[in-house]
């Protein structure tokens, strides 16, 4: 019998104007075109307004709306990919609003990383964005996609420069994220994730 593909979710962590997420997400959702144990669901956080106020415990009738569109679709991923940029020294705070919105889903579940930035790649956002997934019981993949110079890294095609290192590092992401996607789903059916 084979295994059910891996819903995974890969979330565009920027909403700026004239931001380079988009690019950045279509290029690894076509490193999963061929992969046939991967059920990829592109979640755009500039679709999803839920604003920077943060979580309340009483959302209001318009939030409630918004928390409908988004919030099953990741209590359904068995993996995320989430795309960010780093903005001085961290990530956007629409992604943390996101997270935050969303505690139980996040749980037992892996999270990878693709950044991108100037010197550092986005790589200071991940060691930041690792401390709070952690803090949801969500699993860091341990290998990081990093694209150093931003848009930089990228031809006028949405291509990066180094189209064989970055697709064997997304390779090689991909792998591992699948890999405790398998192991983390089959645990929380035998054994539902207590926190």
């Amino acid at each position: 019998m084979s295994e059910q593909p891996i819903r995974l979710a890969v979330i565009t962590g920027s909403v700026r104007d004239g931001r380079f997420g988009p690019t950045v997400t279509d290029w690894v959702t076509a490193q999963t075109a061929h992969r046939t144990d991967l059920d990829v669901d592109v979640i755009d956080l500039a679709d999803v307004p839920l604003g920077t106020a943060g979580p309340t415990r009483e959302p209001s009738p318009e939030m409630t709306a918004v928390l409908d569109t988004i919030r099953p679709r990741i209590a359904a991923a068995d993996a995320f990919v989430v795309v960010t940029p780093e903005y001085n020294h961290s990530f956007p705070a629409v992604l943390k609003n996101a997270i935050d919105w969303h505690l139980v889903e996040w749980r037992a579940k892996p999270v990878g990383f693709v950044c991108y930035g100037g010197f550092s790649g986005g790589l200071r956002a991940v060691e930041q964005l690792r401390l709070v997934f952690a803090e949801l019981h969500a699993v860091g993949i341990r290998d990081t996609v990093s694209f150093h110079g931003g848009a930089a890294a990228f031809d006028e095609n949405g291509t990066p420069r180094d189209a064989e290192g970055a697709a064997a590092a997304a390779k090689t992401l991909l792998d591992q994220l699948t890999w405790w996607a398998l192991a983390l789903r089959e645990a929380r059916d035998k054994r539902p994730y207590g926190a």
